[in-house]
Protein backbone atom coordinates (compact mmCIF):
# COMPACT_ATOMS: atom_id res chain seq x y z
CA UNK A 1 0.00 0.00 0.00
CA UNK A 2 1.37 3.39 -0.98
CA UNK A 3 2.40 5.70 1.85
CA UNK A 4 1.98 9.44 1.25
CA UNK A 5 3.96 12.14 3.06
CA UNK A 6 3.59 15.64 4.42
CA UNK A 7 4.96 18.57 2.42
CA UNK A 8 7.13 20.96 4.43
CA UNK A 9 9.59 23.54 3.09
CA UNK A 10 9.52 22.06 -0.40
CA UNK A 11 10.15 18.45 0.72
CA UNK A 12 7.90 15.41 1.06
CA UNK A 13 8.69 14.01 4.50
CA UNK A 14 7.29 11.62 7.10
CA UNK A 15 5.61 12.87 10.25
CA UNK A 16 7.69 12.98 13.39
CA UNK A 17 4.95 10.78 14.92
CA UNK A 18 6.04 7.88 12.69
CA UNK A 19 2.35 6.93 12.50
CA UNK A 20 -0.09 6.76 9.60
CA UNK A 21 -3.82 6.46 8.93
CA UNK A 22 -5.82 5.23 5.93
CA UNK A 23 -8.23 6.93 3.54
CA UNK A 24 -11.07 4.79 2.16
CA UNK A 25 -13.08 4.70 -1.04
CA UNK A 26 -16.57 5.23 0.47
CA UNK A 27 -18.23 3.20 -2.28
CA UNK A 28 -16.18 0.06 -1.58
CA UNK A 29 -14.68 0.62 1.88
CA UNK A 30 -11.31 -0.24 0.31
CA UNK A 31 -8.15 1.61 1.32
CA UNK A 32 -6.70 4.22 -1.04
CA UNK A 33 -3.42 4.58 0.81
CA UNK A 34 -1.67 5.46 4.05
CA UNK A 35 -1.18 9.06 5.16
CA UNK A 36 0.92 10.77 7.81
CA UNK A 37 -0.67 11.13 11.24
CA UNK A 38 0.73 14.59 11.75
CA UNK A 39 1.29 16.24 15.12
CA UNK A 40 2.13 19.60 16.70
CA UNK A 41 5.83 19.25 15.93
CA UNK A 42 5.05 18.88 12.22
CA UNK A 43 2.88 21.98 12.32
CA UNK A 44 5.61 23.97 14.04
CA UNK A 45 8.05 22.94 11.30
CA UNK A 46 5.56 23.93 8.59
CA UNK A 47 4.92 27.31 10.21
CA UNK A 48 8.65 27.93 10.51
CA UNK A 49 9.03 27.22 6.79
CA UNK A 50 6.14 29.56 6.00
CA UNK A 51 7.68 32.23 8.20
CA UNK A 52 11.08 31.99 6.49
CA UNK A 53 9.57 32.20 3.00
CA UNK A 54 7.14 35.06 3.68
CA UNK A 55 9.41 38.01 2.86
CA UNK A 56 10.54 36.68 -0.50
CA UNK A 57 7.02 35.66 -1.55
CA UNK A 58 5.29 38.83 -0.35
CA UNK A 59 8.00 40.96 -2.02
CA UNK A 60 7.39 39.17 -5.33
CA UNK A 61 5.23 41.50 -7.47
CA UNK A 62 1.65 40.32 -7.61
CA UNK A 63 1.67 40.02 -11.44
CA UNK A 64 4.63 37.66 -11.07
CA UNK A 65 2.77 35.64 -8.48
CA UNK A 66 -0.11 35.53 -10.96
CA UNK A 67 2.11 33.87 -13.57
CA UNK A 68 2.46 30.89 -11.23
CA UNK A 69 -1.31 30.79 -10.70
CA UNK A 70 -1.87 30.75 -14.46
CA UNK A 71 0.50 27.80 -14.66
CA UNK A 72 -1.54 26.08 -11.94
CA UNK A 73 -4.63 26.63 -14.12
CA UNK A 74 -2.87 25.03 -17.09
CA UNK A 75 -1.80 22.00 -15.05
CA UNK A 76 -5.26 21.56 -13.52
CA UNK A 77 -6.80 21.58 -17.00
CA UNK A 78 -4.19 19.08 -18.20
CA UNK A 79 -4.95 16.77 -15.24
CA UNK A 80 -8.71 17.37 -14.98
CA UNK A 81 -9.82 13.84 -15.90
CA UNK A 82 -7.35 12.18 -13.56
CA UNK A 83 -8.13 14.51 -10.66
CA UNK A 84 -11.88 14.24 -11.24
CA UNK A 85 -11.70 10.46 -11.02
CA UNK A 86 -9.69 10.81 -7.81
CA UNK A 87 -12.36 13.09 -6.29
CA UNK A 88 -14.98 10.46 -7.14
CA UNK A 89 -12.87 7.62 -5.78
CA UNK A 90 -11.88 9.28 -2.51
CA UNK A 91 -14.98 11.37 -1.76
CA UNK A 92 -17.72 9.39 -3.54
CA UNK A 93 -19.56 11.95 -5.67
CA UNK A 94 -20.48 10.85 -9.21
CA UNK A 95 -17.87 11.48 -11.90
CA UNK A 96 -19.60 14.43 -13.54
CA UNK A 97 -19.55 16.14 -10.12
CA UNK A 98 -15.96 15.05 -9.49
CA UNK A 99 -14.98 16.74 -12.75
CA UNK A 100 -17.05 19.76 -11.73
CA UNK A 101 -15.11 19.88 -8.45
CA UNK A 102 -11.87 20.18 -10.42
CA UNK A 103 -13.38 22.68 -12.86
CA UNK A 104 -14.30 24.89 -9.92
CA UNK A 105 -10.65 24.80 -8.84
CA UNK A 106 -9.62 25.79 -12.36
CA UNK A 107 -12.11 28.65 -12.36
CA UNK A 108 -11.08 30.12 -9.01
CA UNK A 109 -7.33 29.93 -9.76
CA UNK A 110 -7.98 31.65 -13.08
CA UNK A 111 -10.06 34.36 -11.40
CA UNK A 112 -7.50 34.98 -8.66
CA UNK A 113 -4.63 35.02 -11.15
CA UNK A 114 -6.42 37.93 -12.82
CA UNK A 115 -6.41 39.76 -9.50
CA UNK A 116 -2.61 39.81 -9.69
CA UNK A 117 -2.91 42.85 -11.97
CA UNK A 118 -5.62 44.46 -9.86
CA UNK A 119 -5.58 43.95 -6.06
CA UNK A 120 -7.40 47.25 -6.07
CA UNK A 121 -7.24 49.85 -3.35
CA UNK A 122 -8.95 53.19 -3.82
CA UNK A 123 -8.19 56.88 -3.76
CA UNK A 124 -10.31 59.48 -2.01
CA UNK A 125 -10.12 63.26 -1.50
CA UNK A 126 -8.55 64.63 1.65
CA UNK A 127 -10.35 67.26 3.69
CA UNK A 128 -7.13 69.30 3.47
CA UNK A 129 -5.34 70.98 0.59
CA UNK A 130 -2.18 69.46 -0.87
CA UNK A 131 -2.79 66.08 0.70
CA UNK A 132 -3.38 62.74 -1.03
CA UNK A 133 -5.27 59.73 0.41
CA UNK A 134 -5.45 56.13 -0.77
CA UNK A 135 -5.57 52.51 0.35
CA UNK A 136 -3.49 49.51 -0.70
CA UNK A 137 -3.82 45.78 -0.02
CA UNK A 138 -1.16 43.95 2.01
CA UNK A 139 -0.81 40.25 2.83
CA UNK A 140 -1.86 39.01 6.26
CA UNK A 141 1.22 36.84 6.84
CA UNK A 142 1.11 33.12 7.63
CA UNK A 143 -2.38 31.68 7.14
CA UNK A 144 -3.81 28.32 8.23
CA UNK A 145 -6.23 26.70 5.80
CA UNK A 146 -8.45 23.86 7.06
CA UNK A 147 -10.76 22.27 4.50
CA UNK A 148 -13.57 19.66 4.44
CA UNK A 149 -14.01 16.46 2.45
CA UNK A 150 -17.11 17.27 0.39
CA UNK A 151 -15.30 19.47 -2.15
CA UNK A 152 -11.77 18.12 -1.69
CA UNK A 153 -10.27 19.96 -4.67
CA UNK A 154 -12.52 23.00 -5.08
CA UNK A 155 -12.58 24.29 -1.49
CA UNK A 156 -8.80 24.07 -1.02
CA UNK A 157 -8.54 26.03 -4.29
CA UNK A 158 -10.97 28.66 -2.95
CA UNK A 159 -8.53 29.28 -0.12
CA UNK A 160 -5.14 28.61 -1.69
CA UNK A 161 -5.60 30.85 -4.73
CA UNK A 162 -6.49 34.14 -2.98
CA UNK A 163 -4.02 33.46 -0.17
CA UNK A 164 -1.23 33.04 -2.72
CA UNK A 165 -2.08 35.98 -4.96
CA UNK A 166 -2.26 38.28 -1.92
CA UNK A 167 1.28 37.26 -0.92
CA UNK A 168 0.61 35.09 2.12
CA UNK A 169 2.43 31.89 3.05
CA UNK A 170 0.39 28.85 3.97
CA UNK A 171 -0.05 25.83 6.19
CA UNK A 172 -2.81 23.62 4.76
CA UNK A 173 -4.65 20.71 6.39
CA UNK A 174 -7.02 18.75 4.15
CA UNK A 175 -9.75 16.58 5.62
CA UNK A 176 -8.61 13.19 6.88
CA UNK A 177 -11.40 11.65 4.76
CA UNK A 178 -9.89 13.05 1.54
CA UNK A 179 -6.17 13.67 2.12
CA UNK A 180 -5.03 12.41 -1.29
CA UNK A 181 -7.01 15.08 -3.14
CA UNK A 182 -5.20 17.68 -1.02
CA UNK A 183 -1.82 16.11 -1.72
CA UNK A 184 -2.45 16.03 -5.46
CA UNK A 185 -3.38 19.71 -5.36
CA UNK A 186 -0.08 20.56 -3.66
CA UNK A 187 1.82 18.51 -6.25
CA UNK A 188 0.25 20.71 -8.92
CA UNK A 189 1.33 23.85 -7.04
CA UNK A 190 4.84 22.48 -6.62
CA UNK A 191 5.13 21.66 -10.33
CA UNK A 192 3.81 25.13 -11.23
CA UNK A 193 6.73 26.73 -9.41
CA UNK A 194 5.40 27.83 -6.02
CA UNK A 195 8.64 28.42 -4.07
CA UNK A 196 9.58 26.12 -1.22
CA UNK A 197 8.08 27.03 2.15
CA UNK A 198 5.29 29.12 0.64
CA UNK A 199 2.76 26.27 0.83
CA UNK A 200 3.04 23.47 3.36
CA UNK A 201 0.70 20.50 3.86
CA UNK A 202 0.12 18.48 7.01
CA UNK A 203 -2.33 15.56 7.18
CA UNK A 204 -3.75 14.39 10.49
CA UNK A 205 -6.44 14.98 13.11
CA UNK A 206 -8.04 18.29 13.93
CA UNK A 207 -7.52 17.72 17.65
CA UNK A 208 -3.75 17.99 17.26
CA UNK A 209 -2.79 19.33 13.82
CA UNK A 210 -5.80 21.63 13.47
CA UNK A 211 -5.60 22.92 17.01
CA UNK A 212 -1.92 23.87 16.66
CA UNK A 213 -2.63 25.57 13.32
CA UNK A 214 -5.26 27.65 15.11
CA UNK A 215 -3.41 28.71 18.26
CA UNK A 216 0.17 29.09 17.01
CA UNK A 217 1.25 32.70 17.74
CA UNK A 218 2.94 33.17 14.34
CA UNK A 219 -0.25 32.41 12.42
CA UNK A 220 -2.02 35.64 11.49
CA UNK A 221 -5.05 34.32 9.60
CA UNK A 222 -7.31 31.25 9.61
CA UNK A 223 -9.79 30.06 7.00
CA UNK A 224 -12.01 27.12 7.96
CA UNK A 225 -14.88 25.33 6.26
CA UNK A 226 -16.65 22.66 8.30
CA UNK A 227 -19.07 22.12 11.14
CA UNK A 228 -20.38 24.79 13.45
CA UNK A 229 -18.94 23.31 16.65
CA UNK A 230 -15.41 23.46 15.27
CA UNK A 231 -16.02 27.02 14.08
CA UNK A 232 -17.03 28.06 17.58
CA UNK A 233 -13.90 26.35 18.97
CA UNK A 234 -11.73 28.30 16.53
CA UNK A 235 -13.22 31.64 17.54
CA UNK A 236 -12.69 30.85 21.22
CA UNK A 237 -9.10 29.63 20.83
CA UNK A 238 -7.52 31.48 17.91
CA UNK A 239 -6.57 34.62 19.77
CA UNK A 240 -6.30 37.90 17.89
CA UNK A 241 -6.20 36.65 14.30
CA UNK A 242 -8.16 37.25 11.13
CA UNK A 243 -10.64 34.36 10.99
CA UNK A 244 -12.95 33.30 8.15
CA UNK A 245 -15.60 30.64 8.81
CA UNK A 246 -18.12 28.79 6.63
CA UNK A 247 -20.18 26.51 8.84
CA UNK A 248 -23.01 24.95 6.89
CA UNK A 249 -26.67 25.50 6.15
CA UNK A 250 -30.25 24.24 6.20
CA UNK A 251 -31.28 25.59 2.86
CA UNK A 252 -34.88 26.11 1.69
CA UNK A 253 -36.53 25.95 -1.70
CA UNK A 254 -39.78 27.92 -1.60
CA UNK A 255 -42.35 26.76 -4.15
CA UNK A 256 -45.23 29.12 -4.89
CA UNK A 257 -48.55 28.08 -6.43
CA UNK A 258 -47.62 29.67 -9.77
CA UNK A 259 -44.33 27.79 -10.13
CA UNK A 260 -43.38 25.52 -13.04
CA UNK A 261 -43.50 22.22 -11.14
CA UNK A 262 -41.44 20.27 -13.69
CA UNK A 263 -38.68 22.85 -13.29
CA UNK A 264 -39.04 22.69 -9.51
CA UNK A 265 -38.75 18.91 -9.58
CA UNK A 266 -35.43 19.07 -11.41
CA UNK A 267 -34.09 21.70 -9.01
CA UNK A 268 -35.18 19.80 -5.91
CA UNK A 269 -33.67 16.50 -7.04
CA UNK A 270 -30.40 18.21 -7.90
CA UNK A 271 -30.38 20.26 -4.69
CA UNK A 272 -31.42 17.49 -2.30
CA UNK A 273 -29.67 14.45 -3.77
CA UNK A 274 -26.78 15.82 -5.81
CA UNK A 275 -23.53 14.96 -3.98
CA UNK A 276 -25.78 12.65 -1.92
CA UNK A 277 -26.97 15.72 -0.01
CA UNK A 278 -23.43 16.38 1.21
CA UNK A 279 -23.19 20.06 0.28
CA UNK A 280 -23.44 22.94 2.70
CA UNK A 281 -25.81 24.46 0.12
CA UNK A 282 -27.94 21.31 -0.29
CA UNK A 283 -31.69 21.81 -0.50
CA UNK A 284 -32.84 20.01 2.63
CA UNK A 285 -36.25 21.74 2.87
CA UNK A 286 -38.99 22.31 0.32
CA UNK A 287 -41.42 24.95 1.61
CA UNK A 288 -44.37 24.56 -0.73
CA UNK A 289 -47.77 26.16 -1.23
CA UNK A 290 -50.46 23.73 -0.05
CA UNK A 291 -52.43 24.05 -3.31
CA UNK A 292 -49.65 22.41 -5.35
CA UNK A 293 -48.06 20.15 -2.73
CA UNK A 294 -49.72 16.85 -3.69
CA UNK A 295 -49.22 17.36 -7.43
CA UNK A 296 -45.57 18.17 -6.85
CA UNK A 297 -45.01 15.17 -4.57
CA UNK A 298 -46.39 12.83 -7.26
CA UNK A 299 -43.97 14.29 -9.82
CA UNK A 300 -41.04 14.17 -7.40
CA UNK A 301 -41.55 10.59 -6.23
CA UNK A 302 -41.68 9.17 -9.75
CA UNK A 303 -38.20 10.45 -10.51
CA UNK A 304 -36.57 10.04 -7.09
CA UNK A 305 -37.50 6.36 -6.94
CA UNK A 306 -35.74 5.85 -10.30
CA UNK A 307 -32.41 7.20 -8.99
CA UNK A 308 -29.66 4.56 -9.14
CA UNK A 309 -27.15 4.22 -6.32
CA UNK A 310 -23.64 2.99 -6.98
CA UNK A 311 -19.97 3.78 -7.41
CA UNK A 312 -19.57 7.27 -8.83
CA UNK A 313 -17.27 6.03 -11.60
CA UNK A 314 -20.11 4.00 -13.14
CA UNK A 315 -21.96 5.94 -15.85
CA UNK A 316 -25.30 4.50 -14.67
CA UNK A 317 -24.94 5.94 -11.14
CA UNK A 318 -27.11 8.89 -10.11
CA UNK A 319 -26.30 8.96 -6.38
CA UNK A 320 -23.01 7.95 -4.81
CA UNK A 321 -22.21 6.92 -1.24
CA UNK A 322 -22.04 8.96 1.93
CA UNK A 323 -18.51 9.73 3.05
CA UNK A 324 -18.22 7.23 5.92
CA UNK A 325 -20.05 5.02 8.40
CA UNK A 326 -20.67 7.88 10.82
CA UNK A 327 -22.47 9.81 8.07
CA UNK A 328 -24.73 6.83 7.38
CA UNK A 329 -25.51 6.49 11.08
CA UNK A 330 -26.28 10.21 11.41
CA UNK A 331 -28.61 10.19 8.40
CA UNK A 332 -30.41 7.10 9.71
CA UNK A 333 -30.76 8.69 13.14
CA UNK A 334 -32.58 11.60 11.53
CA UNK A 335 -34.80 9.16 9.62
CA UNK A 336 -35.91 7.72 12.97
CA UNK A 337 -36.58 11.26 14.20
CA UNK A 338 -38.40 12.12 10.98
CA UNK A 339 -40.77 9.18 11.28
CA UNK A 340 -42.06 10.77 14.49
CA UNK A 341 -42.23 14.27 12.97
CA UNK A 342 -43.72 13.72 9.52
CA UNK A 343 -44.82 11.19 6.91
CA UNK A 344 -42.14 9.12 5.16
CA UNK A 345 -42.80 9.14 1.41
CA UNK A 346 -39.77 7.18 0.22
CA UNK A 347 -36.35 5.89 1.29
CA UNK A 348 -35.22 5.84 4.89
CA UNK A 349 -33.08 2.71 4.55
CA UNK A 350 -29.40 1.85 4.79
CA UNK A 351 -28.26 -0.06 1.71
CA UNK A 352 -26.62 -3.31 2.79
CA UNK A 353 -23.32 -4.48 1.34
CA UNK A 354 -20.05 -2.74 0.57
CA UNK A 355 -19.80 1.01 0.86
CA UNK A 356 -21.71 3.68 2.74
CA UNK A 357 -24.96 3.98 0.78
CA UNK A 358 -28.29 5.40 1.92
CA UNK A 359 -31.53 5.58 -0.06
CA UNK A 360 -32.77 9.07 -1.01
CA UNK A 361 -35.31 9.94 1.66
CA UNK A 362 -38.31 12.28 1.60
CA UNK A 363 -40.65 13.29 4.43
CA UNK A 364 -43.81 15.33 3.94
CA UNK A 365 -46.24 17.23 6.18
CA UNK A 366 -43.30 18.31 8.31
CA UNK A 367 -43.72 21.14 10.83
CA UNK A 368 -41.42 24.13 10.49
CA UNK A 369 -40.27 23.46 14.07
CA UNK A 370 -39.43 19.79 13.47
CA UNK A 371 -35.81 18.78 14.00
CA UNK A 372 -35.53 17.44 10.45
CA UNK A 373 -36.63 20.89 9.23
CA UNK A 374 -34.13 22.81 11.38
CA UNK A 375 -30.98 20.71 11.91
CA UNK A 376 -28.31 20.04 9.29
CA UNK A 377 -28.35 16.35 8.34
CA UNK A 378 -25.76 16.42 5.53
CA UNK A 379 -27.23 13.41 3.79
CA UNK A 380 -29.88 12.52 1.17
CA UNK A 381 -32.82 13.57 3.32
CA UNK A 382 -35.52 16.10 2.36
CA UNK A 383 -38.33 17.61 4.44
CA UNK A 384 -41.44 19.01 2.70
CA UNK A 385 -43.15 21.76 4.70
CA UNK A 386 -46.59 23.02 3.51
CA UNK A 387 -47.42 26.73 3.73
CA UNK A 388 -50.37 29.00 2.84
CA UNK A 389 -48.66 32.06 1.35
CA UNK A 390 -45.34 33.79 0.74
CA UNK A 391 -45.23 35.56 4.11
CA UNK A 392 -45.53 32.23 5.89
CA UNK A 393 -42.94 30.69 3.54
CA UNK A 394 -40.37 33.37 4.35
CA UNK A 395 -41.06 33.02 8.07
CA UNK A 396 -40.49 29.25 7.83
CA UNK A 397 -37.37 29.73 5.70
CA UNK A 398 -35.87 32.02 8.33
CA UNK A 399 -36.81 29.74 11.25
CA UNK A 400 -33.34 28.18 11.51
CA UNK A 401 -29.92 28.94 12.97
CA UNK A 402 -28.25 28.98 9.55
CA UNK A 403 -28.41 31.37 6.62
CA UNK A 404 -26.34 30.15 3.69
CA UNK A 405 -28.39 29.54 0.54
CA UNK A 406 -32.05 29.88 -0.45
CA UNK A 407 -34.28 29.54 -3.49
CA UNK A 408 -37.74 30.43 -4.72
CA UNK A 409 -39.68 29.12 -7.69
CA UNK A 410 -42.30 31.58 -8.89
CA UNK A 411 -43.41 33.41 -12.04
CA UNK A 412 -44.46 36.49 -10.08
CA UNK A 413 -41.71 39.11 -9.99
CA UNK A 414 -43.19 40.65 -6.84
CA UNK A 415 -42.82 37.30 -5.06
CA UNK A 416 -39.24 37.02 -6.25
CA UNK A 417 -38.20 40.46 -5.03
CA UNK A 418 -39.97 40.12 -1.69
CA UNK A 419 -38.16 36.81 -1.17
CA UNK A 420 -34.80 38.37 -2.10
CA UNK A 421 -35.40 41.22 0.34
CA UNK A 422 -36.69 39.25 3.31
CA UNK A 423 -35.03 35.83 3.33
CA UNK A 424 -32.03 35.57 5.66
CA UNK A 425 -29.26 34.06 3.56
CA UNK A 426 -25.97 34.96 1.95
CA UNK A 427 -27.01 33.46 -1.41
CA UNK A 428 -30.45 33.55 -3.06
CA UNK A 429 -31.64 31.94 -6.28
CA UNK A 430 -34.80 32.61 -8.29
CA UNK A 431 -36.15 29.69 -10.36
CA UNK A 432 -33.00 27.66 -9.72
CA UNK A 433 -31.80 25.28 -7.02
CA UNK A 434 -29.83 26.21 -3.90
CA UNK A 435 -26.55 24.88 -5.32
CA UNK A 436 -24.42 26.14 -8.19
CA UNK A 437 -22.44 29.12 -6.89
CA UNK A 438 -20.01 30.67 -9.37
CA UNK A 439 -16.47 31.61 -8.34
CA UNK A 440 -16.64 35.30 -9.29
CA UNK A 441 -19.43 35.96 -6.78
CA UNK A 442 -18.95 35.91 -3.00
CA UNK A 443 -19.83 32.69 -1.16
CA UNK A 444 -20.93 32.58 2.48
CA UNK A 445 -23.83 33.21 4.77
CA UNK A 446 -25.38 34.90 7.76
CA UNK A 447 -26.38 33.86 11.29
CA UNK A 448 -24.91 30.50 12.31
CA UNK A 449 -23.40 29.88 8.89
CA UNK A 450 -20.33 31.96 9.65
CA UNK A 451 -18.81 35.10 11.06
CA UNK A 452 -19.49 37.54 8.24
CA UNK A 453 -16.61 36.71 5.92
CA UNK A 454 -17.10 35.55 2.33
CA UNK A 455 -15.03 33.43 -0.02
CA UNK A 456 -14.56 33.66 -3.81
CA UNK A 457 -14.90 36.74 -5.98
CA UNK A 458 -13.42 39.97 -4.71
CA UNK A 459 -14.42 38.97 -1.17
CA UNK A 460 -11.78 36.23 -1.35
CA UNK A 461 -9.17 38.95 -1.79
CA UNK A 462 -10.58 40.80 1.21
CA UNK A 463 -10.45 37.62 3.30
CA UNK A 464 -6.75 37.09 2.63
CA UNK A 465 -5.44 40.64 2.74
CA UNK A 466 -5.32 43.66 5.00
CA UNK A 467 -6.30 47.19 4.02
CA UNK A 468 -3.65 49.83 4.62
CA UNK A 469 -4.65 53.52 4.57
CA UNK A 470 -2.01 55.95 3.28
CA UNK A 471 -1.84 59.78 3.64
CA UNK A 472 0.70 61.84 1.69
CA UNK A 473 0.98 65.49 2.73
CA UNK A 474 2.91 67.62 0.23
CA UNK A 475 1.92 71.00 1.66
CA UNK A 476 5.29 71.54 3.35
CA UNK A 477 3.67 72.33 6.69
CA UNK A 478 1.93 70.53 9.55
CA UNK A 479 -1.75 70.24 8.71
CA UNK A 480 -4.26 69.02 11.27
CA UNK A 481 -7.52 67.23 10.50
CA UNK A 482 -10.92 67.56 12.18
CA UNK A 483 -10.75 71.35 11.94
CA UNK A 484 -7.98 71.72 14.49
CA UNK A 485 -6.11 74.97 13.82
Amino acid sequence: MKVYKNYINGRWIESSSKKTFQSLDPATNQSIGKFQLGNEKDVDSAIEAAKNSFKEWSDTPAPKRAEILYEIVRLLKQNKQRLGRLVTTEMGKVLKEGLGDVQEAIDIFEYMAGEGRRLFGYTTPSELKNKFCMTVRKPIGIVSLITPWNFPTAIPAWKLSPALICGNTIVFKPSSDTPLCGIEMIKILEKAGVPKGVVNLITGPGATVGKRMINHPDVRGISFTGNRGTGEFILKNAGIKKVGLELGGKNPIIVMDDADLDLVKEGVIWGAFGTTGQRCTAASRVIIHKDVKEEFEDLLLKDVEKLKLGHGLKSSTDVGPLINKAAVEKTHKYTSIGKREGKLLTGGDIVKGQGFFYKPTIFTDVSSNARIAKEEIFGPSLAIVPINDLNEAIKVANNIEYGLSSSIYTNDIANAFKFIDKVESGISYVNSSTIGAEVHLPFGGVKGTGNGTREAGIEGIHEFSETKAIYIDYSGKLQKTQGID
